[in-house]
């Protein structure tokens, strides 16, 4: 059983820096496109929302690799 808890643990980390490397690419590329004036701004609202899916699933996993202090 602890085998399989750490092997969660360790998959959960994985796909937890997976995300913040999403995010951040995420952040660079909508930073670059908001300085093209030419730019589709329906395309960065979608980065946009895009990065917030990301963000709200970050926080989630970080929250799950929390110890329950009342277990």
């Amino acid at each position: 059983m602890t085998a399989h808890i750490e092997t969660n643990l360790f998959a959960n980390r994985v796909r937890l820096k997976e995300l913040r490397v999403a995010h951040r690419d995420l952040d660079v590329t909508i930073e670059e496109l908001a300085h093209d004036p030419l730019i589709d701004q329906i395309r960065i609202k979608r980065l946009k929302k895009r990065r917030l899916v990301l963000k709200d699933m970050i926080v989630r996993l970080e929250s799950d690799l929390i110890p329950n202090l009342n277990a």
